[in-house]
This record gives structure tokens, sequence and C-alpha cells, in this order.
């Protein structure tokens, strides 16, 4: 019973607090007076954001009016101004250059792109050609390359033999002038 009792007191207390309290109060609110304090009143500009659009509008209708082509179908004051500078009377000069170098650029496309390739590959090493991984290979994985490794073999014999051939040329051409 006396924990109904302390239950009970303990629901109490919570409800009768905010049944008195109707409204909230905040320490800042009065200061302990009733009198209420409010902001300074600040005189706000329209800001930049406004006159810039304020200039905006007649300033449009402005180069509006002096895009328009004249009433007798007479070229605009802006065409004629653009028609003063030298960059905008050239336009033949400026389109056979650009045709030019489009078709200069087209041609070497094609040459790159339809470029044969060169076949032949230069092995340093012939022995790369057969490096990988000696285990875990399928049989039959690596093909015999045996004629492969021959071909470079007497490749580099018969290019010792050309340079052995070149030294005893050299050495006979320098022995008569040795003997002299």
């Amino acid at each position: 019973m006396q924990a109904l009792r302390t239950r009970a007191a303990c629901v109490a207390r919570r409800t009768r607090h905010t049944t008195l309290r109707t409204k909230r109060s905040y320490a800042s609110e009065s200061h302990g007076h009733d009198s209420h304090h409010e902001a300074p009143q600040v005189e706000e500009g329209l800001g930049t954001a406004f006159y810039v659009f304020a200039a905006a509008v007649p300033a449009s209708y402005i180069g509006y009016s002096i895009s328009r082509p004249g009433p007798n179908g007479e070229p605009s004051s802006i065409s004629n101004w653009l028609r003063s500078f030298d960059y905008f009377n050239d336009w033949e000069v400026r389109n056979t250059l650009r045709t030019n170098i489009i078709e200069q650029a087209s041609h070497d496309k094609h040459l790159l792109l339809h470029a044969g390739k060169n076949p032949y590959v230069e092995l340093k090493m012939p022995e790369l050609i057969n490096a990988g991984s000696p285990w875990n290979v399928p049989a039959g994985h690596y093909p015999k390359l045996d004629h492969l490794t021959e071909h470079y073999r007497r490749e580099a014999a018969e290019e010792e033999e050309r340079k052995f051939k070149k030294l005893q040329a050299k050495a006979k051409e320098e022995q008569p002038s040795s003997e002299a």
C-alpha cells in the first residue's frame, strides 16, 4: 500500500506543476519586471539586388531596341559597329583557313587509322616468350615454342657472324697500313 501511495503522490506532484503554470516564461523575457523590451528599429535599404534588377530592365530594353534592324531593313547600329572591326570582315579568308585545317586533320586521321602496323617485333630476350608459372598449367596449355627459340638462336648466330666478318675486314684494312 505504501508503494501505491508514493506513486500517487509522485504523479500528483507532476500534474500540479503543469496545471499551475499556464504560460511558459523565459529568463530573457522579463528580467524580473513586467516591462517589455523590443529590438531597436533599424532602417534597412532595398539592397543591391533590387538596384541591379531595376537597372537591368531599362538596359535590356535599350539593348533590344538597338539590336533590331531599321524600319526599311537596314542593318542595326550594333551590326554597323561590329562591321567596323577587321576581324568580322575577312570571312572568306577565315573560312578557307578553317576548311584547310579540317581537311588536313581528316587526312591525318585517315592516315593514322588505316596505316598498317609493323608485324615484325624484335625481341631482346626470347626467354620471355615462355615465361610463366610452371605450376597448375593444364596439359597442352603452352604450345611448343622450339621453332621460335631456334629462329632467334639462328638470328643471333648470324648477327655474331656478321660482326666477326666486319671485324676481319677492318683488321685486313689496317694490316697493310701498319706494314708501310
